[in-house]
């Protein structure tokens, strides 16, 4: 699933556009149905950013469009009038550029949203709200609460596992016995300098040559990659 750090890459793509009266099309029969171009087609986009996973453009009287790509999506920005294959689920054209969102799943206008939490990637981040936050479930596994976006916002799997890594933090360790503010902060340097990963699907340790475990953790199952001689602590699965 893609990140807060592609989210605002892709927010810093949209800028392009960002004071233009856009044309709208909705070319995928999945978007069309629900009716956003008739709605927003010859609307100043007034501004783009990220929040958290998500992706909020704002047009003039006040409406907002709100894009989470899940695993599939994309945002591409292209010459006004380049070609392409297959439909995408919206285009926004301006003067000079085109967005075009491809396999964009989630498409909402206007629709009310749960709170989320404070943004990883602001500069500086909230760091104090996100542990007061996170803190409120000390019992909970530090490995689960990361991808909690009420939480903490833009954080997924593979950020989560590095930060994790970087800070030699077991995913299974609970809340309350984890140093939160530096996995935190490791969390956003390496987002916003978007390293290689180090223990996000590899099979051996980078640092200490153990073999990398990998098992589904929390509600949602989603994969936890951990080092078990650098990152111990918590119940690991098996023990």
């Amino acid at each position: 699933m893609p990140e807060g750090d592609i989210l605002h890459a892709a927010a810093a793509r949209l800028q392009v556009l960002v004071g233009q009266r856009v044309e709208v099309e909705t070319p995928h029969p999945r978007a069309a149905v629900k009716r956003i171009a008739e709605r927003i087609d010859g609307l100043v986009l007034e501004s783009v950013e990220a929040e958290g996973k998500n992706l909020l453009l704002r047009f003039a009287g006040g409406h907002v469009l709100r894009s989470h790509l899940r695993m599939t999506g994309r945002w591409r920005v292209v010459p006004r009038g380049a070609a392409r294959d297959g439909l995408p689920w919206l285009v926004l054209r301006g003067e000079a550029h085109e967005a075009v969102l491809w396999n964009g799943p989630v498409l909402e206008l206007d629709r009310p949203r749960r709170a989320l939490g404070p943004d990883i990637l602001a500069e500086p981040p909230d760091l104090d709200r996100m542990l007061a936050r996170l803190r409120a479930d000390p019992a909970r596994e530090v490995g689960d609460a990361l991808l909690d976006q009420q939480l903490v916002a833009g954080i997924g799997n593979k950020w989560k596992a590095e930060a994790l890594w970087e800070t030699r933090v077991s995913p299974w360790l609970p809340v309350g016995k984890t140093d939160l503010r530096a996995v935190l902060a490791a969390a956003h340097a390496l987002m916003k300098a978007r390293q290689p990963a180090r223990v996000y699907r590899r099979r051996i340790c980078s640092r200490c040559g153990t073999p990398i475990r990998s098992y589904p953790q929390g509600e949602a199952a989603r994969i936890a990659y951990w080092c078990p001689t650098c990152q111990k602590g918590g119940r690991e699965p098996g023990s």
